[in-house]
């Protein structure tokens, strides 16, 4: 938001080294063999399926990809693990699963442990010898995770915690052998978090869940009632299961993003090929515009998406390494998961709404037949709608993007509040119209530094209109979050079109600046929207029309021939009868 980006800046995923492409190639053979043949098995829960997926996703180092190398795991760095993580998203429920078991299931211990914790419990996990779990969520409690009421003492002898309460929609519950259970010690004001074993006495579950989608993902209650937890099982210490929750659900938001990116892909593939085969009128379906149109912004998104969650994830990568000769007291990379969690709830609201775009979209394609759950795209649509609850709902997650945003201006950690004062400084004298270059990419460069222009004059106008009162103004601050995210993608997009292009030459990449031309232009008529929503909920008089001056005058764009655009990028789909980019 304050700073210029160059493609040198960011990696791309056209930079896959030979191993993580080979890694890559694993997960997909793994999926094309063992999982896809047994979707509607895995639907219908078949007993021990499941968790045998795991042993064997396990046994070919899948589940270890992430953990240091002396406990059995890879150790590779944060953009393998999104691969990964991406292509095991197109999975349906396994995806949930094991993002799951290799998420939020290991990463808490892996992050905080102990070392005689980690020793004991990650070697196992990492194998797929022990499966793992996060509970969290109670009833009553939903996004405010830390009004939860399990409660947890200390047994007099000081051997023990006595934990008592009840987690809701805990995912692998029906086979979890280690969880990561949240609970207040005595009367604490804040959580702490233990390592639970299966095997606990006072452990039970209730029955599996019936869900809308991700039928095969096991979802279940748990109740504690008096289990004994040694206190060697408490992890990172009292009242840091908080904190230990929100640095957990930074990654799980960053990898929720890779996550739909690969079952966007899987939809699209669903898409082009019931529309190459479909015939209509004497004519295959493919060949109408309105299907082009459809398949055009299926890729668009999802190839927005794409760009930002490699390029969030290699800054994560980056800010590890760095915080590798100052961190003391905590994991690295946990610290660059914190720091990142702006871009990681801007992917999983920009990408969760992507998806389910993308397979609405794939069900409307296949037309009657897209409701016939015989068509694998109902499952694609059935699976794709928890993505905007998980790890946070969107609603949650858009007003994290602009409330964080905020205290970090206010922190004096990036110059916000600085920036902001002198965007809003020049509304009463800007030109008629902006000057602009002519080279390509510079021009879309300064297209992307009006629009942050413009979200730094609206934060600058309502934080001194609204104050300590800006919290209670949600329907403004969505509105900024949306232009952020806008902003945030755009960029992403056109950083990697422009690499792409200083990789491969001009001659081969007319079709990205396509994808990227159609992406800007729709996001700035987004951004438009979202502006003048917001400029007419606070702004009068003299401000107002100050601010108008501005929307317009920062939302001047290039004309685009959308039609053709996409046209064009749908041909390309069309032709290999696949997504290609």
């Amino acid at each position: 938001m304050v700073e210029p980006t160059s493609p040198a800046d960011v990696f791309i995923p056209e930079e896959f080294n030979e191993e993580q492409k080979m890694i890559g190639q694993t997960c997909q053979d793994f999926l094309d063999a063992e999982v896809f043949p047994k979707l509607d098995e895995i639907d219908h829960q078949e007993e021990g399926l499941m968790p045998s997926l795991l042993t064997k996703a396990g046994e070919l180092g899948l589940l270890g990809i992430s953990i240091d190398e002396e406990y059995m795991g890879f150790g590779q760095s944060v953009i393998t693990g999104m691969l990964a993580s991406e292509i095991i998203g197109s999975a349906h429920s396994f995806a949930v699963a094991f993002s799951c078991h290799t998420g939020i299931g290991s990463l808490p211990i892996a992050y905080y442990g102990n070392e005689k914790q980690k020793a004991k419990y990650l070697s196992k996990l990492a194998t797929g010898e022990w499966k793992g779990a996060y509970c969290l969520t109670e009833p009553g409690a939903g996004s405010d995770a830390n009004s939860g009421k399990t409660k947890a003492v200390l047994s007099e002898d000081g051997s023990h915690y006595i934990l008592n309460g009840q987690k809701m929609w805990i995912t692998n519950a029906g086979f979890a052998d280690v969880m990561t259970v949240f609970a207040k010690i005595d009367n604490d004001r804040v959580l702490s978090a233990f390592i639970v074993e299966r095997t606990f006495p006072g452990i039970t579950f209730n029955p599996e869940e019936k869900k809308m989608g991700i039928k095969g993902s096991s979802t279940r209650q748990i109740f504690f009632n008096d289990v004994k937890v040694p206190v060697e099982n408490l992890l990172a210490g009292r009242g840091q299961g908080f904190r230990i929750a929100l640095s957990i659900l930074h990654m799980g938001r960053l990898k929720l993003g890779a996550n739909v990116v690969g079952a966007a892909k899987r939809a699209i593939n669903h898409s082009v090929q019931y529309a190459n085969d479909r015939k209509q009128f004497g004519e295959k379906i493919s060949s109408f515009g309105t299907i082009q149109h459809k398949l055009a912004e299926q890729v668009i998104k999802t190839f927005a998406t794409e760009s930002s969650v490699y390029r969030a994830s290699h800054d994560v990568d980056l800010l590890s390494a760095e915080y590798k000769t100052v961190c003391t007291n905590e994991n690295p990379t946990i610290t660059a998961y914190a720091h990142m969690a702006i871009e990681a709830a801007v992917l999983k609201v920009y990408g969760s709404e992507a998806l389910d775009y993308v397979v609405d979209e794939a069900v409307q394609i296949h037309g009657g037949m897209g409701f016939s759950a015989e068509m694998p795209v109902d499952r694609c649509y059935r699976d794709s709608r928890i993505n905007r609850i998980f790890e946070g709902t969107n609603e949650i997650n858009r007003i994290l993007v602009i409330d964080t945003l905020l205290k970090r201006g206010q922190k004096h950690d990036i110059d916000l509040y600085e920036k902001a004062a002198e965007a809003y400084a020049t509304l009463n004298t800007l030109p008629v119209s902006p000057s602009l270059p002519a080279e390509y990419y510079a021009r879309k460069y300064q297209f992307i530094e009006n629009l942050k222009k413009l979200a730094l004059s609206l934060i600058h106008a309502v934080t001194e209109k609204f104050q300590r009162s800006l919290i209670m103004e949600q329907e403004i601050l969505n509105n900024l979050s949306d232009i952020i995210m806008n902003i945030y993608a755009s960029e992403s997009t056109l950083l990697r079109v422009n690499k792409i292009e200083q990789m491969r030459g001009a001659s081969q990449t007319d079709i990205y600046r396509d994808i990227l031309d159609v992406n800007l232009s729709e996001a700035t008529a987004d951004i438009y929207k979202a502006g003048r929503e917001a400029i007419e909920s606070f702004a009068e008089g003299e401000e107002r029309e100050a601010l108008l001056r501005g929307l317009n005058f920062w939302t001047i764009t290039d004309s685009v021939n959308a039609k053709e655009a996409r046209r064009r990028i749908a041909a390309r789909v069309i032709e290999e009868n696949r997504y290609i980019f």
